[in-house]
């Protein structure tokens, strides 16, 4: 790495680090904020909404990025984020919380795909692996340190500083990136696809506020789920329609005859709820079944930040000479026979066979995510970069969404009715529910395996480039 390269990862690390710090410090710190602000039925909207802003903006800074450079849609997205935060701090009850999320929300829907892009700017193939090890290791370390700063905080200082914290760290990203990233931008006339951008923000969030809405807030079967699904559908086929005649449009079909992009675009999706479903379903297992208290499911967790980082590492070292199709593959079967073990566990198991599963687990994400966002990079050419990489985030995104809204529902069929006084499932009744939920888990991560040995043996299209050479 030269300097000019160190300086930009400097930045994108410390963005990188902001946006996946986010959830875990906020998750230790809100039974106190809630309490402190009231509304704790409203807890569950702090993340949703976050979730959901970040997951409808992604695409739509992505093909901004496209038109209009890297630098202004980062420094744009890390602006926002910095006051969202800011606001969080501030506020003075759950409702304005949930509001400020939002435009937190918004923000990393910029910071993420930009990093991805950027990466790929700015490094050659060969260096993309190590690159982005470098930066996907932040997501286990933020995995480890986000609940102890949350502890902290709150236990010492106050849970306004897990906001006011973000700041000095987000303004030297937006001075790195605005100082030291070169690009020249082509002089052409744009053509801004305002259509595809309203359209598809009306009906994505209509949607995914009906997936995190239903049986919850809004039972399967209202009247006004009905309407959220009627008006998801309506917006999102005029904006299918929209994309297919827009001279430049947001979502460009045509990448996805690529065959790498499709590939690495179906398996993120995948493994977006395999994601989410073992974050959110293991620590209900060890608390649940096992009985163990609440520090055991989280130390369950960790060996999956520790194996993530790994594994990302040992992509980047391997990457040119084993392809990307050999390690993605070896990844996506980690994650199948890590799931598949956890289908045999019962409330015999114990808790360390778990977290050696977990660390295989991680070791398998890392593997394979790294080397898929590699792909993304390696497979369009500049000015169809951004769009790409955030295109695939958005994917993961929803897959976590859907993750959590399909399983949680198939959980909802073991212990429905079951339940005493709406907090407690007998331990032999939680597990048959979770069992469910694991093989669920095994058969998305079997999916993984049979698409990705599709992928070809070749490296991507445009993998010998470097991108920052079509760039400047």
């Amino acid at each position: 790495m030269d300097t000019y390269q160190k300086k930009i990862v400097t930045a994108l690390i410390i963005a990188t680090f902001l946006a996946a710090i986010e959830v875990t410090v906020i998750s230790t710190a809100m039974p106190v904020i809630a309490r402190d602000l009231g509304g704790l039925d409203l807890i569950s909207w702090v993340f949703a909404i976050y979730l959901l802003t970040y997951a409808v903006m992604t695409p739509i800074f992505g093909k901004l990025a496209d038109l209009f450079g890297r630098k202004k849609i980062f420094i744009t997205g890390a602006a926002l984020f910095l006051t969202g935060s800011a606001l969080c701090g501030l506020s003075q009850s759950m409702e304005q919380l949930i509001m400020f999320r939002a435009v937190q929300g918004v923000g990393a829907g910029a910071l993420m795909p930009m990093t991805f892009t950027i990466v790929g700017d700015v490094f050659t193939y060969e260096k993309r692996a190590k690159a982005q090890a470098v930066i996907g290791s932040i997501w286990g370390i933020a995995g480890i340190f986000g609940p102890l700063a949350g502890g902290f905080f709150v236990d010492f200082l106050t849970w306004h500083w897990i906001f006011y914290i973000n700041i000095p760290f987000g303004l030297l990203a937006m001075y790195l990136i605005g100082k030291n990233l070169e690009e020249k931008i082509e002089k052409r006339k744009r053509s801004i696809d305002y259509g595809g951008a309203v359209t598809f923000i009306i009906g994505t969030g209509a949607l995914l506020y009906a997936l995190l809405s239903g049986g919850n807030d809004i039972a399967w079967n209202d009247e006004a789920m009905f309407y959220l699904f009627g008006t998801a559908f309506v917006f999102l086929s005029l904006f299918v329609v929209i994309q297919l005649n827009a001279p430049d449009p947001m979502i460009p079909f045509r990448l996805f005859k690529n065959r790498y992009l499709l590939i690495a675009n179906i398996c993120g999706l995948l493994m977006g709820g395999i994601l989410i479903g073992l974050t959110a379903y293991l620590p209900l297992w060890v608390q649940g079944v096992l009985l163990l208290a609440a520090t055991s499911s989280g130390l369950t967790l960790i060996p999956m930040s520790l194996g993530w980082p790994l594994g990302a590492y040992l992509s980047g070292q391997f990457i040119v000479r084993l392809g990307t199709k050999s390690i993605s593959l070896a990844g996506v079967s980690l994650i199948a026979l890590g799931t598949l073990a956890l289908t045999f566990i019962t409330s015999g198991t114990p808790n360390v066979l778990l977290i050696i599963i977990m660390f295989f687990v991680g070791l398998g994400f890392g593997l394979a995510m790294t080397v898929f966002t590699v792909i993304v990079q390696s497979s369009v050419t500049w000015d169809n970069r951004g769009t790409a990489a955030s295109t695939n985030a958005f994917l993961r995104t929803l897959g976590q969404t859907l993750g959590i809204t399909v399983l949680g529902a198939i959980l909802n069929q073991h212990i429905g009715g079951q339940t005493n006084n709406g907090t407690h499932v007998e331990p032999d009744i939680l597990a048959a529910g979770l069992q469910s939920v694991f093989m669920i888990l095994f058969i998305l991560a079997l999916l993984c395996v049979i698409i990705t040995s599709l992928l070809p043996q070749k490296q991507p299209e445009f993998a010998e480039k470097s991108a920052s050479k079509e760039a400047l």
